[in-house]
């Protein structure tokens, strides 16, 4: 595909006037429906990135849509120092989706893992009894959980860590699906685990059978609180509500956020046990913005669509057809295929093509999705996809790889 005049103007403007802390793919997308988008040039892509997991719903979903206009009609901001019509609507639905006590509101998936970790060194202090300034959290090998300062400082990705420091002291990083390493690590300073129930943007890796009820128990005989970062895992892209639940786990503070907002503004959450959440008193947390009317009506309309089911079971099965398809390929220009529901990481075979020579050459066929790590595509298609736009993806797959 040869991209347009128009196409590298817009290219060149971004370029220019944007600071340059992404490498994106050489496509303007200006329209969208469900799971397509269309390029300044009128040209149609199946999306099969979904905005790392905050397109869970298609792209301008019809209800989430409506609630974000009735809602820009009556009141868009209030701030948190009076109280809203739907603030306390979008708690109380939230909790009952997610089976938990209590809900703190914020914006991005950075803030909510931010928030997370404060709460739980608060805790630790207030209710553990952690010597001041000494709690721990154990966090894994080549974890994401955002990029702001603190949690760029547990980061092992020199592409977000280095040349950032002086970074944040408090965490013990062990090796991801190590259970006898996460028990090896845990003393009488640990406050928390936190970590991802399966990473994105390591790869899409799935730990070990086990892993997770391992370290539930660790952190139950040890009165350590497990942290179950599923921004991008949770809320049906694995085929369940969280990916936490193919173990059967609980765990005591959920980090949500991406698709949690519908595709529409950014929406994050910490959920989980009251006693937990309610070490934070007035004054000692907040965010403008984070709970306002608008995030707020839009995050019940997501937790409306989740309620019935009908999105996880479409994440499973349409994910099982997913992954068959890959794992065909596998040998023929794909080393490996790991992943759940609509969620997969494809290892492209070294000997073969590079991640972005392959994302580009399936922009070329139509499909858009990213590389992550020099070798490995992320796959997230829409959980609205259809099972005939997934078989057109897998053969344009087939062929990129074959050129």
């Amino acid at each position: 595909m040869t991209d347009t005049q128009q196409t590298a103007e817009y290219i060149a403007r971004d370029e220019r006037w944007g600071a340059h802390n992404y490498h994106p793919l050489p496509v303007v997308i200006s329209e969208a429906e469900g799971a397509w988008v269309t390029d300044v040039d009128g040209r149609r892509y199946l999306d099969f990135l979904s905005g790392y997991s905050a397109l869970n719903f298609g792209h301008r979903n019809r209800r989430l849509i409506d609630a974000a206009h009735q809602q820009l009609d009556r009141l868009t901001l209030t701030s948190r120092a009076f109280h809203n019509d739907q603030f306390g609507l979008f708690c109380e639905e939230l909790a009952d989706l997610t089976g938990t006590e209590m809900v703190l509101t914020m914006n991005t998936g950075a803030e909510a893992v931010e928030s997370a970790i404060k709460i739980a060194r608060k805790w630790a202090y207030e209710i553990k009894g952690v010597e001041t300034d000494r709690a721990e959290i154990i966090v894994a090998t080549h974890n994401f959980h955002g990029r702001t300062t603190t949690i760029i400082s547990f980061s092992d990705d020199p592409a977000a860590h280095d040349n950032y420091g002086p970074f944040t002291p408090g965490f013990v990083t062990v090796p991801y699906g190590d259970a006898s390493a996460v028990r090896a690590a845990i003393g009488p300073n640990t406050a928390a685990v936190l970590m991802e129930p399966i990473q994105g943007e390591a790869g899409v890796i799935v730990p070990p059978a086990g892993f997770w009820s391992d370290v539930r128990s660790a952190c139950d005989e040890n009165n350590v609180l497990l942290v179950a970062d599923e921004i991008q895992s949770g809320l049906a892209r694995t085929g369940t509500l969280f990916a936490l639940d193919h173990e059967g786990v609980r765990a005591d503070l959920y980090t949500l956020g991406k698709a949690l907002g519908g595709g529409i503004i950014p929406v994050s959450a910490v959920v989980g046990r009251a006693d937990v959440l309610g070490v934070l008193k007035p004054g000692q947390h907040g965010s403008t913005f984070g709970g306002y009317p608008v995030a707020c009506a839009v995050g019940r309309a997501v937790v409306e669509l989740l309620s019935t089911g009908e999105f996880q079971q479409r994440a499973k099965e349409l994910g099982e057809h997913l992954h068959a398809g890959l794992r065909s390929l596998e040998g023929k220009g794909i080393s490996a295929v790991r992943g759940r529901g609509l969620w997969a990481g494809v290892d492209i075979d070294p000997r073969a093509k590079t991640g972005r020579e392959v994302s580009m050459l399936l922009r070329d066929r139509g499909v858009l999705c990213k590389e992550t790590h020099e070798r490995t595509l992320r796959m997230a298609p829409p959980l609205v996809i259809e099972r005939e736009e997934i078989d057109q993806a897998l053969a344009a797959l087939a062929e990129a790889l074959d050129e």
